[in-house]
């Protein structure tokens, strides 16, 4: 579970999830996540979005059973720094049960900064088993299950006590309070009937008129079907909808289609002016009516844009970078220098980077296709980190990009 075997040495997350929300509006910006993607969100690719600008990063789906029962589950599926610059880290669960969610919550909060509720996993063996967006079927389980999840940590002497009765001085008063704030939130889809996906948030959100508090931190929405392909645009309509109905009530993060801030299908005052970089000899951030894109759907109560497969392919996404630089490619490799991914892992996020990505300029990459089959066919890091180097010595020392039809 830990980077040293020590786990007295590891810190204890002091940054509450919800007040990285409030410095990224001051900031005048949306909130930037990476998403928990099945063994890629591991240590060193945390470590890497962060180091460019990424606010918060998710682990890979965890199951909560195994997590519970097995030490090995723990160890492989949950890796953290014990020095360095705090990651804030959202560790994500797979779980049907109250009692199974929250006794993983219990035993993975001295180590994240939160935990989050997958139902939006469309996989089938997932959704056989109840899980990821078999739940969104089930929204009666769902806030049963946070409820719990939430008691359980206060019960631990977690500070999660968010609600509205505390926000009188600030949206996160008190959170973090002696660094032991924590976090719960959702992550969902939505149905063919929005109807239903407005339903579902009210119940699990809870009735904040009533109690006066509410059951989870913020959402994050990806705006798809559990049928609908990645390949299919995100429903705008579905997201402007709900990001208008609750977003006045928590944050809300949408999840989809962020391949590059310069080229996002919604906007927000909160994405005004932001400033977009390159790795060709134009650094000039263009307009995505300039690109001949329609005009982006202003959505004024969006808090926070999580990418997935964008970041995989450009962690610097976030920092304004349309395509991924050298410069993300060094940290990556120092990364895992410190915190060791298998070979074949590591080389796939090497040849991911390196590669065309999904920004603006598809015919852009860092390393030619011939040159990233050559990288896959390396034995070891020593002969990896090699191929590295000489490639970057022979564009100059500060690399270049390929272009290729």
């Amino acid at each position: 579970m830990m980077e040293r075997e020590n786990e007295d040495v590891i810190p204890q997350p002091k940054i509450h999830p919800l007040k990285l929300f409030d410095v990224a509006k001051s900031q005048k910006r949306l909130l930037y996540a990476c998403a928990p993607m099945v063994r890629y969100s591991k240590l060193a690719f945390r470590q890497t979005v962060h180091a460019f600008g990424t606010d918060l990063c998710w682990t890979p789906m965890m199951l909560a059973k195994e997590f519970n029962r097995s030490h090995f589950a723990r160890d492989s599926d949950l890796t953290m720094s014990s020095a360095g610059e705090e990651v804030p880290t959202i560790a994500q669960f797979g779980a049907n049960s109250p009692l199974e969610l929250s006794r993983a919550a219990s035993l993975v909060a001295p180590f994240v900064n939160g935990v989050d509720l997958n139902c939006g996993c469309p996989q089938s063996w997932a959704c056989a088993e109840t899980l990821g967006a078999a739940l969104m079927n089930k929204p009666e389980l769902v806030r049963d299950m946070v409820v719990a999840t939430r008691e359980r940590l206060a019960s631990d002497g977690w500070d999660v006590n968010l609600g509205p009765e505390s926000e009188s001085e600030s949206p996160v008063s008190g959170a973090g309070a002696g660094g032991r704030g924590r976090s719960i939130s959702v992550k969902i889809r939505v149905h063919a009937d929005l109807r239903r996906t407005m339903d579902f948030i009210t119940t699990v959100v809870g009735d904040l008129q009533q109690n006066g508090r509410r059951n989870v931190d913020w959402l994050t929405i990806h705006p798809r079907t559990r049928s609908t392909p990645s390949s299919v645009p995100i429903n705008l309509e579905a997201l402007e909808l709900l990001t208008s109905t609750f977003g006045a009530k928590l944050p809300v993060l949408v999840s989809g289609d962020a391949f590059a801030l310069s080229t996002l299908p919604y906007a927000s005052h909160l994405l005004d002016a932001q400033p977009t970089f390159t790795t060709t000899s134009d650094p000039t951030p263009q307009s995505s009516e300039s690109n001949g894109l329609p005009k982006p759907l202003h959505l004024p109560h969006l808090a926070g844009v999580m990418s997935a497969r964008a970041l995989l392919t450009n962690p610097a996404l976030f920092a304004g970078y349309d395509s991924c630089p050298w410069e993300a490619v060094d940290v990556f490799m120092n990364n895992v220098a410190r915190a060791p991914l298998p070979l074949k892992l590591g080389v796939h996020h090497l040849t991911e980077m390196c590669g065309p990505g999904f920004g603006p300029d598809r015919g852009a990459a860092l390393l030619s296709k011939k040159e990233r089959i050559w990288l896959t066919e390396m034995g070891n890091w020593i002969d990896v980190i090699d191929y590295m180097d000489e490639l970057r010595s022979q564009r100059g020392g500060n690399g270049g990009v390929v272009r290729f039809a």
